[in-house]
Formats: structure tokens, C-alpha cells, sequence
């Protein structure tokens, strides 16, 4: 089985404050599916919903915690294989209402071969199709998911993790803008525990902002390390690729923190994601 939470990586990686964001940013190369896999995994492995016991899983502090996850460039196979990889069923957490998977990829510009577009769908199965690019039906869509799961139980801690969310300004065109996203998602993170959110920071995205997507795009990044409490960012080595490194991380607090909830120690480090899957995460020079 591939290793779960590197141990350089398991103060960043549990449950965030409530109120609060995290921001993780990657770049072409240094992608953050990996590090998604593994809030997963820290939200919500107990024995009873993982494939493998292990004796580090502290059951009592995330047992009434769920997560809504929507993704936007990749489907609900890609997220399952990867989170079995790490002793995670998301079948079962389905069946118990503590996960519920919105597809933004396989419908969003594509009519359903047999749901017209835009069309409500059973949502009992926990996985739901976003068929519209609206902001006002992503919106509904992740309403109705956060409140499917708080049903279970009145003290559920719902977090939201939203990937690749910038995807809709780059596919909208001029229809949806920076502020008009950030503003949406303000109304969701408004109902739930917590929020994750993962976008892309390439250098062209970031620096030249001469299109209006790179404006756009850059607006909404920055935006979004000014409301987050924690940003992690992934980027390729400084001297191009290696066999034994495959990138940097590195944790900041973002223009949310306020140092309430415990200190946020800024640092660098090296991870490496091997064949299987698993992760070693270590400082510069081990």
C-alpha cells in the first residue's frame, strides 16, 4: 500500500479551522492530485472506512467529519483508484454519507447521452453531474451536495475541497469573471466547516497577465492567497528534473491567518511520488 501522510506533512493536513481556506497551487510537472489524495486520507480514514487499519488514525477527531469534493479535470475512477491506493473506500464513505463526488469534467460543455443538459439528477448514489457552466448552477449543485451529507448528523463538519476550480475561467470565456467565482465560492465556504481549493499558478497564468484569461486568472489566485489561511505550493526544481526529487513544497500562511489556531511555520521541501504511488516528502540536504 502506498504511505499515507508524510510525516513533514501531518501538522498541514488535518482538519483546517473553522471559517478557514486552504489554497494549494501547482504547476505543470508538480501537479496536486497527490496531495489532495492525502487530505483525503487525514479527513477521513477511520478504521471502520479504510481498507487497512493503522494504529496513527485518531478516529475520535474525524469521525464526524464528511467532505463534498468537486473536481473539474478529473473524474470520479481517477480520485477512487488513488484513495484505494491509501487503504480509503470512497464507495463506502458514499453509502455512509460522508462523501459525495461532483463530476465537473465528464458534462460541464457535453450534454449527457441520456440526461439532457442542465437536468437534475438523482443524487442518493452520492455522485452528481455539474451539466452547466453557471455559476449559479454550481452554486445549487454544491448547496444541495453540503446539505445531503449535514443531514446525517447535526454536528457534521462538512469541508469542501474544490479541484481545479479555475478551469471555468479559462472555459467560459467572458462569461464568468474572477470576482464573480471568488464571490461564489464566499457563499458556499459560508456552509461549511471548512474549504480546499486547488487552482494552477504556471508562470504565464501569473506573470505576463496580458489576456484577459491571465488577468482574470491572476486576479483570482491572488484573491484567493489573500483569503486563505494556508497556501501550499508545488513547483518543478529550480534546476530542472531529477530522478530522486520530483518537486518543492512550499507552505505559507496566506492573508487569512491570524494565528488563533496555532502557528504556521514557513518552510520548503523536497517530496518524491514513486511508481506505486506514495510519497516521501523530506527537508533539502536528508
Amino acid at each position: 500500500m502506498a504511505s499515507r501522510i508524510p510525516p513533514l506533512l501531518d501538522t498541514y493536513l488535518h482538519l483546517p479551522p473553522e471559517t478557514s481556506l486552504v489554497l494549494l497551487s501547482g504547476v505543470l510537472g508538480s501537479s496536486t492530485n497527490w496531495l489532495v489524495l492525502r487530505y483525503l486520507c487525514s479527513l477521513l480514514s477511520t478504521p471502520s472506512n479504510s481498507i487497512a487499519r493503522e494504529e496513527d488514525v485518531d478516529s475520535s477527531s474525524i469521525e464526524n467529519t464528511s467532505v463534498v469534493f468537486i473536481s473539474f479535470l478529473r473524474d470520479y475512477t481517477f480520485w477512487k483508484e488513488g484513495a484505494g491506493k491509501l487503504g480509503l473506500d470512497l464507495d463506502a464513505l458514499i453509502k455512509k454519507s460522508k462523501f459525495i463526488f461532483v463530476d465537473g469534467l465528464s458534462s460541464l460543455y457535453c450534454a449527457s447521452s441520456t440526461r439532457p443538459q442542465g437536468q437534475p439528477q438523482d443524487t442518493v448514489t452520492g455522485r452528481q453531474i455539474l451539466s452547466v457552466a453557471s455559476l449559479h448552477h454550481l452554486r445549487k449543485e454544491l448547496e444541495d451536495a453540503v446539505a445531503q451529507v449535514q443531514r446525517s448528523t447535526s454536528k457534521q463538519r462538512t469541508v469542501l475541497i474544490s479541484d481545479q476550480l479555475d478551469l471555468l475561467l479559462a472555459a467560459s470565456g467572458n462569461d464568468i469573471s474572477s470576482q464573480a467565482l471568488r464571490d461564489t465560492l464566499l457563499s458556499i465556504r459560508e456552509k461549511v466547516h471548512s474549504s480546499i481549493v486547488t487552482l494552477s499558478a504556471d508562470e504565464p497564468l501569473m506573470s505576463s497577465q496580458t489576456t484577459p484569461l491571465e488577468k482574470e486568472h491572476a486576479a483570482f489566485a491572488i484573491a484567493l492567497a489573500h483569503d486563505a489561511n494556508l497556501v501550499i505550493s508545488l513547483r518543478m526544481l529550480d534546476t530542472g528534473t531529477a530522478r530522486d526529487v520530483s518537486g518543492v513544497i512550499r507552505v505559507t500562511p496566506g492573508g487569512g491567518y491570524n494565528g488563533i489556531d496555532g502557528t504556521i511555520e514557513e518552510r520548503e521541501l523536497l517530496y518524491l511520488v514513486a511508481g506505486d504511488g506514495g510519497v516521501k516528502v523530506f527537508e533539502r540536504g536528508q
